[in-house]
């Protein structure tokens, strides 16, 4: 019963710290971005004000930046969840020796290094004689980026489902594509739902990728370690906390619509 105690107790100061390492600084950052003070840790000189968040949305080229990087990312995310669902419905209907080999050929765009990924895409669309740039080449590649995590997140649900549902789908007289809607991709909603919120938030992170092939589209992350060359300006903080703040919103009501949908279909 002690070491039990003792266990948990152990537990939960670490995660404790742990949760303090992690938020901390985002608390930080939220609480300075109420401040026009220059220089973060200067609890003296905090003066509680909205000047930040004024000076935000009276920035043309700040508020165009994160048009760009939402809208990028919105439809960079809605496409890998889209493709990626379908393809992993395909591997895994592959037979064992192609499902590890498409698999691990996959997993390779996760783990290789960003850098260069954004090479391979800049010398790739310079094939094109700058056909393809800007918008196009941002959402192809942020797109292909994204694609194995929801891969990744789609597969565990795929392979919870009985493998007969398929063809039951079939014998009822619907067609494959009829059968795959009505009935596979109802069952996948949670995992698709988990690998879109995380094709989202990388795309949201990219800076690397973006910073290879961006052309004339600036994105928040390429706007923020521009402008680290002459020291961040403070509004930064206003727009790192609202960003912050709006994505937790979006993760929430996510996860919220999953748990309904899982609810409902048990």
């Amino acid at each position: 019963m002690i070491t039990s105690k003792c266990g948990k107790t152990i537990g939960w100061i670490f995660v404790s710290l742990m949760l303090v390492f992690v938020y901390a600084p985002i608390v930080i950052l939220i609480v300075f971005s109420f401040s026009e003070t220059k220089a973060i840790g200067n609890w003296e000189g905090l003066n509680w004000s909205l000047g930040l968040y004024a000076e935000l949305f009276k920035s043309e080229d700040i508020l165009e930046a994160v048009k760009n990087t939402f809208v990028l990312a919105l439809i960079s995310s809605t496409l890998s969840t889209i493709i990626g669902t379908v393809g992993a419905v395909g591997i895994d209907r592959l037979g064992k020796r192609m499902k590890r080999l498409v698999n691990g050929m996959g997993r390779i765009t996760v783990i290789n290094a960003e850098i260069v990924t954004g090479a391979a895409f800049m010398l790739f669309f310079t094939l094109f004689s700058g056909d393809i740039e800007g918008y196009p080449a941002l959402i192809i590649a942020h797109t292909i980026i994204t694609m194995p995590y929801v891969v990744l997140s789609v597969t565990p649900r795929l392979a919870q489902l009985n493998p007969n549902l398929y063809e039951a789908g079939l014998d009822l007289g619907a067609s494959p594509m009829r059968t795959l809607c009505t009935v596979i991709v109802p069952q996948l909603v949670p995992g698709m739902v988990s690998g879109f919120g995380l094709a989202f938030t990388l795309s949201l992170d990219d800076y690397v990728i973006s910073k290879f092939i961006n052309g004339d589209v600036q994105t928040i992350s390429t706007m923020i370690y521009s402008a680290t060359k002459k020291g961040i300006p403070p509004v930064w903080r206003a727009v790192s906390s609202l960003i912050f703040v709006l994505v937790m919103i979006a993760l929430i009501m996510i996860n919220v619509s999953a748990k309904k949908r899982e609810k409902e279909s048990a």
